[in-house]
């Protein structure tokens, strides 16, 4: 039964993905392909949280990290550069 749920979980991410896909890609601001970037990391993240319950495993914790650190660190970046003009402020 658990596994059901699962698979259900994995479904329904799956077409949340789409969706996020779809906003990024018609967002019409900047600020919102920003937001479906980080939405389509955040959703990424849990997929692959539930494919290792699904499997057992632990081996894909190393790809969790990195990719939860790259949506936050990109997410950051981008949000940082639509606000100042720059990502990387000059000590003039």
């Amino acid at each position: 039964m658990f596994e059901i749920i699962l698979m259900v979980a994995l479904v329904i991410m799956s077409i949340a993905l789409l969706v996020f896909f779809i906003r990024t890609l018609i967002g019409p601001s900047i600020a919102d392909r920003i937001l479906g970037l980080d939405a389509i990391g955040v959703t990424l993240v849990g997929f692959i949280g539930i494919l290792m319950i699904l499997q057992d495993t632990i081996v894909y914790s190393d790809v969790v990290l990195v990719l939860s650190i790259l949506s936050f660190v990109s997410t950051v970046a981008l949000s940082k550069f639509l606000e100042r003009g720059a990502v990387f402020e000059r000590g003039d």
